[in-house]
């Protein structure tokens, strides 16, 4: 990632997308105005509401500011697609102790298209993509238009091929992160931790595109950390999950906070996410077949009706590693107290290695 096309960019922090609700156009300027990149979540969301969440980005900063917008790749048709009948029996009693109907499961690819032309109407300052990789073609077009994209992998072959697409600058996202997995075959996720995968796609690529590297990042010294192993800068997720201007539930703000482990799991949605364990998780995560997004429509109301009772059993919980490090703070303090303990453990690592300077 680079400074000069990113003017506003004074610190090397990058907040993540965090589709599903803790999403909103105050976190994401939050972070950009504080000297980050702020990034929106567009999953999940109308090309309509994006088309206004980005409006409302843009009027809470001075316009020098750059901020992200994070788009789905369609999915492929998941592997257990044929097993989502079969699940969805095994969750019966779960909408009925809820007073809910089960969803209807079915396959779209959330709009892509129409938010691809509308980013690039928008001339949004970077693009990012999860889920897959986008074609050549798209990617071109974005850039043609001022957009920098962004990639999400989570293999050395998936860099290669974001590499060959075209793509800016690469998110390179370890084991450890919260939420789903990002790479592109959810029957294939890849395993690695970050340390691991970022210094094995630095060698792969020699430099060639800047590295974001983002999974249980949550201190200074883990930014530091990964800016020495080759990252440009460093995403993290679930430390701005409890800041104010995010819109993180009550239950699973709360949750973060206790120290309870994480696991990955399809339970929720079909495809492999990490999260907070809770009974659901554990009762249905071997059941739960790789049939995204079907499964996500299947369990909706079931985590609709959770989030409106704060019913920490049944939602998912989306947590990184380190859930239990972040805090309760502004996002523009996050991103201040990110960036000064950086410096500091840069500068006590510097001395450790060259103590007669």
């Amino acid at each position: 990632m680079s400074r000069a096309r990113f003017p506003g960019l004074r610190h090397p922090i990058v907040g993540a997308p965090l589709s599903g609700g803790p999403s909103t156009p105050a976190l994401a300027a939050a972070v950009s105005g504080a000297g980050g990149l702020g990034f929106l979540a567009a999953g999940y969301k109308l090309p309509e509401r994006v088309e206004q969440e980005i409006a409302d980005i843009r009027l809470a900063l001075s316009g020098a500011e750059a901020f992200g917008v994070n788009v789905f790749a369609p999915p492929g048709h998941g592997t257990g697609a044929g097993q989502v009948p079969e699940y969805a029996t095994s969750l019966r009693a779960e909408a009925a102790r809820l007073g809910v109907e089960l969803g209807v499961p079915r396959w779209d690819d959330d709009s892509y298209a129409d938010k691809l032309e509308l980013l690039r109407e928008l001339r949004a300052p970077v693009v990012s993509f999860t889920f897959g990789c986008p074609s050549p073609g798209d990617v071109a077009r974005l850039q043609d238009n001022g957009s920098s994209v962004w990639v999400t992998v989570t293999t050395v072959a998936e860099a290669r091929v974001a590499a060959e697409a075209g793509a800016d600058a690469l998110v390179v996202q370890g084991l450890d992160a919260g939420g789903h997995r990002g790479g592109f075959d959810d029957a294939a996720p890849g395993d690695i931790g970050l340390l691991a995968l970022l210094q094995l796609v630095d060698a792969e690529l020699a430099g060639a595109i800047p590295l974001v590297a983002t999974g249980g990042i949550a201190t200074g010294g883990a930014i530091a950390a990964v800016l020495v192993a080759g990252a440009s800068a460093a995403q993290l997720g679930t430390a701005f999950l409890s800041c104010p201007e995010a819109g993180t539930t009550t239950v699973h703000v709360e949750s973060l906070a206790r120290d309870v482990p994480t696991a990955l799991t399809r339970a929720f949605t079909g495809r492999m996410a990490r999260g907070i364990v809770n009974r659901f998780l554990v009762e249905h995560s071997d059941g739960a077949p790789s049939a995204y997004p079907e499964v996500h429509h299947l369990t909706a109301p079931l985590r609709s009706a959770a989030r409106e009772r704060g019913d920490d059993d049944i939602l998912h919980l989306w947590a990184g590693q380190t859930h239990s490090l972040g805090q309760p703070l502004p996002a523009a303090d996050v991103v201040a107290a990110l960036a000064a303990d950086a410096r500091t453990a840069l500068a006590r690592a510097s001395r450790r290695l060259f103590p007669e300077v």
